[in-house]
């Protein structure tokens, strides 16, 4: 097993502090087949409007368990002033817009292990929420081959907008959950769920599950032990996707300050409908109760 060192042990809350708002939204125009982003800027123009949903919701605890879930891309929604993005509605009920399935296995796992959660609310394709802004996969052009059309050409001020409205306050509601939990009990646990498509690039994916995880073994490690004992399941160790490549929330929120954390991937079809969620949601509770009950592991420890 790889050897892991521990860094130092400390008892505040030290997550990445959020880029100071724009004071400025973007001027966007859409003519419904073409992107018309100007680059023009605006004192009073926004991306969401007064009919959009909120772009984060909260999930309170039903427990007193010191754990966070949090799902990055629960959603494949899109602001009505963005019209879609120039996309169908087959393409954004694909895998490339949202993580399918993923919202409602976080819920189930949140009432199940009595915890909160937190979930982005708008489509990963409107700006990711794991990905630094900026990053040029952060509001992508094309996504596994297919074509973004309101993400063509966008301005920065554009972008910032979308950050502003969509990006940071998902990322403030996770601080402040966070520092809620450390405040009246131990340091907190950080769990981000993912899903994941079956084929990818025409090869099929054998895995049912995966545990990303990057330099801290606490929660990973005994974890894939745990899912392994099932013997008619494949599980990823950092795969489909390695944690030691992506993973900007776990890393911002829970790595820098040295709190406990993991991302689990679950296979989408099994988690497209209610059954398996439920299925899904039971087993992973199984798997994870005794760990978090354990209080040597709510300790920050940088690694």
């Amino acid at each position: 097993m790889q050897a892991f060192a521990k860094v130092a042990t400390h008892d505040l809350l030290r997550v990445a502090p959020p880029r100071r708002a724009i004071a400025a939204a973007a001027g966007l125009g859409y003519d419904g087949t073409m992107p018309d982003y100007i680059g023009t800027r605006a004192e009073n123009a926004k991306i969401l409007g007064a009919d959009d949903p909120q772009p984060v919701t909260v999930l309170d605890a039903v427990g007193e368990v010191s754990v966070l879930l949090i799902c990055d891309h629960a959603s494949n929604r899109v602001p009505r002033r963005l019209r879609d993005l120039g996309l169908s509605a087959d393409v954004l009920d694909r895998h490339i817009a949202w993580d399918v399935g993923a919202a409602a296995l976080t819920r189930e796992l949140a009432g199940r292990l009595g915890a909160p959660a937190v979930l982005a609310g708008y489509s990963r394709l409107v700006i990711d929420c794991n990905r630094q802004p900026g990053d040029p996969t952060s509001i992508p052009e094309t996504s596994d081959d297919v074509g973004i059309p309101g993400n063509a050409g966008l301005s920065d001020g554009a972008a910032e907008a979308r950050a502003d409205e969509v990006f940071w306050p998902y990322h403030h509601a996770i601080t402040r959950e966070l520092a809620r939990l450390w405040r009246h009990e131990r340091p907190p646990i950080l769990i981000a769920v993912h899903s994941f498509t079956p084929v990818m690039n025409g090869r099929p994916r054998p895995w049912q599950v995966g545990v990303l995880w990057n330099r801290d073994p606490r929660l990973a490690v005994p974890l894939l032990a745990r899912l392994r004992r099932h013997p008619d399941l494949c599980v990823g160790d950092n795969e489909p996707y390695s944690g030691r490549e992506l993973g900007y929330t776990i890393d911002t929120h829970a790595a820098a300050a040295g709190l406990p954390h993991v991302s689990i991937e679950v296979r989408q079809d099994l988690i497209a409908a209610d059954e398996g969620v439920a299925t899904w949601g039971a087993l992973l509770g199984d798997a994870l109760a005794p760990l978090l009950a354990d209080p040597s592991l709510h300790r920050a420890e940088l690694y």
